[in-house]
């Protein structure tokens, strides 16, 4: 039976309670630890990349490429419109596989000097020089070139690009072909590991040639994106020379 004595607008809650008091905290006090913690080791780890990239700063400036050895600044995100940016790293992810398949290329030279070839003194001495000259000559001459056209969107970079570049291309079809006492590992360098039953040769022959393709067919892909890009923004010859006139050629691999 219903107590009728009861006030109905009694609260069920103390009047000596505050009621803007914090609600009591549902965490357990091993948890907050825990995240604290973590909190701190995080703080830490920044605190040591910001200690690590301003004694970067105080030692090389900006530059920060090649990581072992810095000597230019080199950063798609920063310096590329965003609109660029996807073609500036599938060139630079090119050049990145040549850099690869000129390290295979010499590999697979030193294994048919082994197999015995009569011209594997040749090829291996071909190829190291390859490694030595091309590397950076193909970062300098094209890639570095249209990045810095892509950045500034200056008519001169382009023309670099498409002279050094159309030279590169040249050379990726001569390196497949794999000419022998050439230093290339190519198709026929590579048949005649086969035929001859020295398979580990023939093996990396055929990485070696599949990345001379790979770099070449994606690089001539590009190429005609690049120059229809050129010919869309007005960029001309006159433009190229006026450019040069002004800059000067140093400037034209350089961030400036």
């Amino acid at each position: 039976m219903a107590d009728y004595h009861q006030n109905p607008f009694a609260s069920t809650h103390s009047l000596d309670a505050n009621p803007f008091d914090d609600p009591a905290p549902t965490q357990d006090k091993t948890t907050r630890q825990r995240d604290l913690e973590q909190r701190e080791r995080d703080l830490q780890r920044r605190e040591q990349e910001l200690n690590q990239r301003a004694e970067h700063i105080r030692r090389h400036g900006r530059n920060n490429w090649p990581p072992f050895f810095p000597l230019i600044f080199h950063s798609i995100p920063e310096e590329i419109p965003e609109a660029s940016r996807p073609l500036i790293h599938r060139l630079y992810q090119l050049w990145l596989v040549l850099l690869a398949t000129l390290i295979i290329n010499m590999i697979a030279c030193i294994f048919f000097l082994v197999a015995g070839s009569s011209d594997g003194g040749k090829d291996l001495g071909g190829s190291i020089g390859y490694l030595i000259i091309i590397s950076p000559l193909s970062f300098l001459l094209w890639y570095r070139p249209i990045y810095n056209g892509y950045m500034k969107e200056q008519a001169l970079y382009y023309y670099i690009f498409f002279f050094f570049c159309g030279f590169h291309l040249l050379y990726s079809i001569y390196m497949v072909i794999g000419i022998p006492s050439t230093g290339s590992a190519g198709l026929i360098q590579t048949i005649q590991m086969y035929a001859s039953g020295h398979w580990a040769a023939g093996i990396l022959g055929t990485v070696a040639t599949v990345g001379w393709s790979v770099q070449g067919l994606g690089l001539a892909y590009y190429y005609r994106q690049i120059w229809s890009h050129h010919t869309t923004a007005g960029h001309t010859v006159d433009k190229a020379k006026a450019e040069l006139a002004s800059h000067g050629a140093k400037a034209y691999f350089t961030r400036g």
